[in-house]
């Protein structure tokens, strides 16, 4: 751990500003400040079985639990930060900010008996020219405060698609249809997965990826994302 003296040194040259409002970050405050923080747009799903997130499911895939850390919307803060974790290379905007949603997650009665942490996977394609997956780096996160292991490489995407970000709830479904696979499934058997991605919109990847991961003996699912898109 740096001593005090040589992080303020450090931060004379390199200094570290909140990823929202742009303030200078005190001591103790990591990515962002303590009020942009307190002002993010927390859904409070985790604390509900029933609630719009899980809803979305109902009817197309048997996932146990499934909640969504803060609301999305166009232009908000919440957008910027998760343009940072896709676009900007900005990798501990992802793992900061699964720390808190696995905080609260662990106060939750619907997520206690998570076995493991899984992410959704990017195609090896796509990894590359990115350099990262984001969902690895909200997983890492979830893992660390929540204390569950993270298995980054059993559930793969084996087909490469466009973009799902202008496309209809069908061509979305239609698009991610059949493209994951799982390469050890005796490594998921009998386990609770937490199924873990950036934004959820209608759903098609989620339930593209749990209809694979059930298909396992004696699995659970439940899903938790970064953010949840209304309509």
């Amino acid at each position: 751990m740096l001593l005090p003296w040589i992080n303020d040194v450090l931060n004379l040259f390199f200094p570290r500003n909140c990823q929202v409002c742009g303030h200078p970050l005190h001591r103790q405050e990591e990515v962002l400040c303590l009020m942009c923080q307190a002002r993010l747009p927390k859904t409070g799903f985790e604390q509900h079985e029933d609630n719009p997130v899980s809803e979305v499911f109902w009817g197309r895939v048997n996932l146990k639990s499934v909640t969504s850390f803060m609301f999305f919307s166009k232009g908000g803060n919440v957008q910027h930060l998760i343009h940072l974790l896709k676009y900007r290379n900005r990798k501990d905007t992802g793992v900061y900010l699964g720390k808190l949603f696995g905080f609260a997650l662990k106060e939750s009665p619907f997520f206690q008996t998570i076995d493991l942490i899984v992410p959704v996977p990017l195609h090896p394609k796509k990894e590359r020219f990115r350099g990262y997956n984001q969902s690895d780096c909200i997983a890492t996160g979830l893992g660390q405060s929540m204390e569950k292991p993270v298995e980054k490489d059993n559930l793969v995407r084996v087909v490469h698609t466009t973009s799902q970000t202008k496309k209809s709830r069908y061509d979305r479904w239609k698009n991610v249809k059949g493209i994951f696979a799982v390469v050890n499934p005796e490594a998921f058997r009998n386990k609770h997965i937490l199924l873990v991605d950036d934004v959820l919109t209608t759903g098609a990847t989620l339930e593209a990826c749990a209809t694979i991961l059930l298909d396992i003996d004696n699995v659970k699912v439940s899903a938790a994302t970064l953010a949840y898109s209304p309509g």
